[in-house]
């Protein structure tokens, strides 16, 4: 059976710095992130009137509405962010990884498997890490969920569901993470002194499989997808892809309308293999397969049951009132959902998505390059109150915490690379003669989600991987 740790602060020097250096970098990223939130938050709170210069985008009354929800959001982020913050400091702190190790070491010791099967060990610690951030972020899922999306409309969640999403939720990441570390940690006990050559080639194959295989078995255990009925639509899409030398094989529609009221469309697949998925929500008075006719009975009986207790003048009141609602609902015209198509199959045709493929392999080999070398460092464990080096708590150590300066650098610049890429896309769309959809199709989105215009350039800048609304939307006139 193992020790248990002490958690004393009996550390060398260059530990001690070490630790030091790693939570007040914590602390200056996160100090920094509040700042530029509470920038936003600012706007959010004095700019009550649409301005003039989106006066022909939003009305008065959406404006508000999106305002609101902002302002719900940021307030929500920066308690979270605050609690997630602590909480990651106190671990730190009072040692609570060392004895979470120490204890999946009495777990698997328990059905006699000692410290040398520490494959066994570091699945044992991963489990019980992963119950816990679970249970400790759940009542802010909870609140998220069915207090802030739902005050806003965007929630459609029963709790039944709600409860059985968690639970496919977390029993898929644990097939799925358990063993890719299982593999990782086995590659890099036999790997040698290039292991990292192999852990590479290794994650590679794996984040390939994943692409290939999320759309078609993964999502499917948490939201319907069905092909897009035979129609307009379809004939249309079909067309435009032909257009470009698209190789579509399968049009998707998935009813995320059960879980939210945001809207999306995406396309996924390697090579000549492509499939487009819309969000039922982004197809303006979308009915899913036989639900049509369902829906004409009810009227019917509902018509037949009320025709002789109704007064006509109120019947012919509440059809329009009904014809209003109607008009507001959320959705995207045909044109529009082209228009939409036209600027996520221009990231194809431009090649957005490999080069993000091939940054992000470029990025994961120099990382595991560079832990390679740090691995063997014994002052990075003793830092952290490890008297041993575990394989899986190196990376934890090295991969979250050694690393995160160099990380914050990497996801600014992907953000700035990323709004490059929708610019071009959107420029795209428009060479496709859509930039008057898209522009329309942009505006409705973004009052279908609620987004609030008015961008602090600095938070926006550091935090938005698509430009504001705007912008794009002066970018398309100036294309025009």
């Amino acid at each position: 059976m193992m020790t248990k740790p002490a958690f004393s602060s009996n550390m060398d020097p260059s530990g001690s710095s070490i630790f030091m250096a790693v939570l007040g970098f914590q602390w200056i990223v996160y100090m920094w992130e509040s700042y530029l939130s509470s920038r936003q938050r600012f706007l959010a709170r004095t700019v009550e009137t649409v301005p003039d210069t989106l006066k022909h985008v939003l009305d008065q009354e959406t404006f508000t509405k999106a305002r609101l929800y902002q302002l719900d959001k940021s307030s929500f982020g920066f308690w979270h962010g605050l609690y997630s913050q602590f909480e990651t400091t106190l671990i730190l702190v009072f040692g609570g990884f060392p004895f979470v190790w120490w204890y999946a070491g009495e777990v698997t010791g328990r059905f006699g498997y000692g410290p040398d099967y520490e494959i066994l060990q570091s699945l044992s610690f991963l489990f019980i890490t992963s119950i816990f951030s679970t249970v400790t972020s759940l009542p802010w899922t909870v609140y998220s969920t069915f207090v802030l999306e739902e005050k806003h409309g965007f929630n459609k969640q029963t709790p039944g569901f709600f409860v059985k999403d968690q639970i496919k939720k977390f029993i898929v990441m644990q097939c799925i993470s358990l063993p890719v570390v299982s593999g990782l940690i086995y590659i890099i006990q036999i790997g040698g002194d290039y292991f990292f050559i192999y852990t590479w080639i290794f994650t590679f194959v794996v984040s390939l499989l994943l692409i290939t295989i999320y759309a078609d078995y993964i999502a499917p255990l948490f939201d319907k997808f069905t092909p897009l009925p035979e129609g307009d639509l379809r004939t249309r899409i079909e067309a435009l892809a032909a257009s470009i030398d698209f190789p579509l094989t399968k049009l998707f529609v998935v009813e995320g309308s059960k879980r939210s009221a945001h809207s999306n469309a995406y396309f996924y697949g390697f090579f000549k293999n492509k499939r487009i998925v819309l969000f039922d929500t982004l197809i303006e008075d979308y009915k899913p397969p036989g639900e049509e006719e369902k829906d004409k009975k009810s009227e019917e009986e509902e018509d037949n049951s009320h025709k002789d207790s109704v007064d006509p003048a109120e019947a012919q009141e509440t059809k329009t009132e009904e014809k209003d609602e109607k008009q507001k609902q959320q959705g995207c015209t045909n044109d529009e959902i082209l228009a939409v198509l036209g600027h996520e199959l221009g990231h194809w045709k431009l090649s957005h998505n490999l080069k993000n493929l091939v940054i992000s392999q470029v990025n994961t080999f120099l990382c595991f390059m560079i832990f390679a070398f740090l691995i063997k460092k014994t002052v990075l464990y003793t830092a952290f109150g490890f008297d041993t080096r575990p394989i899986l708590i190196g990376m934890l150590i090295i991969f979250q915490f050694i690393f995160s300066p160099y990380h914050e650098v990497l996801s600014f610049c992907m953000t700035v690379l990323s709004r490059k890429f929708e610019f071009e896309a959107d420029a795209f769309a428009k060479r496709m003669k859509k930039a008057s959809d898209l522009k329309s199709s942009l505006i409705k989105l973004n009052k279908d989600n609620l987004g609030f215009p008015v961008v602090d350039w600095l938070y926006s800048t550091w935090s938005y991987s698509h430009p504001p609304l705007l912008e794009r939307l002066k970018a398309l006139e100036k294309t025009d």
